[in-house]
């Protein structure tokens, strides 16, 4: 864990020499959704592989960089491409760009991702407001010593997902006139396999509305660093387990960009909130 704490200080220290401000906003940009990084105003990117320490993203469809500028009228720093705990980081190390933005000084996370939809009322392209997760993922980046300056051993998670800020989400998904845009439950699995009609069928029966294979770490160190949390899932596609089709990367990467517009307002109508 000690060794665990040098690095990030080390990312931190790196970060903050060459920041000219402190984000206040963390952006994280899931699966064909990294594009919304290229509205930030007069941006800083930094390289993955130039931070200290910093993991490196092995998906293709995530660039890899750090942006930092200004969306919506706020201080933002773009994670534009996440890590995943198949890729074969632990949870800790996969959330350790979320840590080192909160020692920034960042109040607040949006996290977004692509995923699969479990809820039949869904369809492709639905945008649901995660109103809270279930961690199917067999690790947990607070595991080992808890170091009491980042945050409580125990933190609670009764209410992770902002319940003022998912009313903003939706207020403002009503004002744009999104007709697919709702609520639900998120779940995290390890991946990478995508899901047998079997575990889709448990998956719902569980409570889930949405399946991935991200967020929830990024979610859990958040809120023990203190941040609030709104978090969206992109629904992909819609899994039915009794006339199960094949689930391709390629389908949910084209689908996501059929949403892209859309989320990429929503995010920065968002930003724009004077109650935020």
């Amino acid at each position: 864990m000690n060794e665990f704490i040098e690095k990030v200080i080390a990312a931190r220290v790196y970060l903050a020499e060459r920041l000219s401000f402190k984000p206040e906003i963390i952006l994280v940009l899931g699966t064909g959704l990294g594009s919304l990084a290229d509205l930030i105003e007069e941006p800083l990117v930094i390289p993955y592989g130039d931070i200290p320490h910093f993991p490196r993203s092995t998906v293709t469809s995530h660039a890899g960089n750090l942006i930092v500028g200004e969306l919506g009228g706020r201080k933002v720093a773009a994670l534009q491409g996440r890590f995943h705990y198949y890729e074969g980081y632990s949870t800790r190390e996969l959330t350790m760009p979320v840590r080192v933005l909160s020692l920034l000084g960042a109040r607040l996370m949006v996290v977004a991702n692509a995923s699969g939809g479990l809820n039949p009322a869904y369809a492709p392209g639905t945008l649901m407001v995660i109103s809270d997760h279930l961690n199917f993922i067999p690790d947990n980046p607070l595991r080992g010593p808890n170091v009491d300056e980042w945050g409580p051993r125990f933190p609670d998670l009764s209410q992770a997902y902002d319940a003022s800020l998912r009313q903003i989400a939706l207020d403002v998904g009503r004002k744009m006139g999104l007709e697919r845009m709702t609520e639900g439950t998120y779940v995290a699995i390890p991946g990478p396999s995508l899901e047998t009609p079997a575990e889709t069928r448990y998956l719902r029966q569980c409570g889930a509305d949405a399946v991935g294979m991200s967020t929830v770490p990024e979610v859990i160190v958040a809120i023990h660093a203190g941040l609030k949390v709104l978090g969206i899932a992109m629904v992909s596609n819609v899994n039915d387990p009794d006339n199960f089709q094949p689930i391709l990367i390629e389908d949910i990467l084209s689908q996501a960009k059929v949403a892209e517009a859309e989320f990429q307002q929503l995010v920065v109508d968002i930003l724009r909130s004077d109650t935020l």
